[in-house]
């Protein structure tokens, strides 16, 4: 996953099309000169439909196309001949995609699944024709309806990521490392905070074919849930995951004080994320040796199960694999 091409945020200006007029035409033919009223109805306008496509991963498409027109409905005929119904827009977006008014910031709605539609912006009605009027008192109306204009805003589109893991821990703790020991994503490893900028996913092979997606978040720092750095948008990928997989290294000053701070930046955010199953990983275990791993789990009193890894050796890395897919597994039973 490119860094320069995963945009997970952009805001648009929608504009649906409007419904064209009914038509007041009143019949007439070489031997009815006054004829009653065959006016059509007018055709309703153009749609702004987001549609699901798991083919797709950013949002960069809609990046530089900031206004996005339907086409409005055609005007009745004569012959009581309904007008053309404007064309719809169908916009293709990321599973995960959430949209919001950009004013209310309210959900219009969340794209979960593949070809699921949303109409955004619902075209206006057409207008009915004059023979919608016709009534023993009134043989020959004149007159129709005009057309429904459309809707027209701007809108956020915020994308989530969707995966079964996610990895959760501060800037340079390994979690790219991780994600690229057990899967074929090749993230940007390097000894230095924030390598990571965007979520990267990973296919991590398991038993008998069967696989599960891990999502490595960009690290979360002291006051993220406050907006701290990057940290409301590297705080929402990690709601979509069925599981959130804590990540702090052996050499950590503090392994206990590290989960509680991660732990309440995840509750400040959303406190719905602590009901997620949570599991732990102490990574870089081949600078420990057993004794000193006895030690540790002497010391440590953590609220959820951890397991020690290393991603460098190989460590635990299949009996991590075994505990997440049951996890996995678990969550969707």
């Amino acid at each position: 996953m490119a860094g320069a091409n995963f945009i997970d945020y952009v805001k648009i200006h929608l504009t649906s099309g409007n419904g064209g007029a009914g038509s007041a035409h009143l019949h007439r033919a070489k031997y009815i000169p006054k004829g009653g009223p065959d006016g059509g109805d007018g055709g309703r306008g153009g749609h702004i439909i987001m549609r699901g496509n798991q083919q797709m991963w950013t949002l960069l498409h809609l990046k530089y196309r900031k206004h996005i027109r339907a086409d409005n409905g055609s005007n009745g005929h004569k012959n009581n001949r309904t007008g053309k119904e404007g064309e719809d827009i169908y916009i293709d977006v990321p599973l995960g995609t959430v949209v919001k008014d950009a004013e209310t910031l309210s959900i219009i709605g969340e794209i979960t699944d593949d070809g699921q539609e949303i109409i955004v912006k619902r075209g206006g009605r057409g207008g009915l024709g004059n023979s919608h009027f016709k009534s023993p008192t009134n043989q020959t109306p004149r007159y129709a309806q005009p057309g429904e204009e459309g809707q027209e805003g701007w809108v956020v589109l915020e994308l989530k990521v969707l995966a079964d893991v996610g990895l959760v821990g501060f800037p340079n703790a390994g979690k790219s490392t991780l994600l690229s020991a057990v899967s074929a994503a090749k993230p940007e490893i390097a000894d230095y905070p924030f390598t990571t900028l965007v979520p990267n996913l990973g296919i991590v092979a398991y038993r008998d074919y069967r696989s599960f997606v891990m999502a490595d978040i960009p690290g979360i720092i002291e006051g993220a849930a406050e907006g701290k750095g990057l940290g409301h948008r590297f705080l929402r990928h990690i709601e979509r995951n069925a599981v959130l997989l804590y990540l702090i290294p052996a050499d950590a000053d503090d392994v206990k004080e590290q989960f509680d701070i991660l732990r309440s930046e995840l509750e400040k955010f959303n406190p719905e994320l602590l009901h997620k199953d949570q599991f732990l990983v102490i990574s870089k275990a081949d600078m420990l040796d057993e004794r000193m791993m006895v030690e540790m789990r002497e010391q440590l009193d953590l609220p959820v199960p951890y397991i020690f890894i290393s991603a460098v050796s190989g460590y635990n890395l299949d009996a991590l694999k075994d505990e997440l897919w049951k996890r996995i597994t678990a969550s969707i039973d």
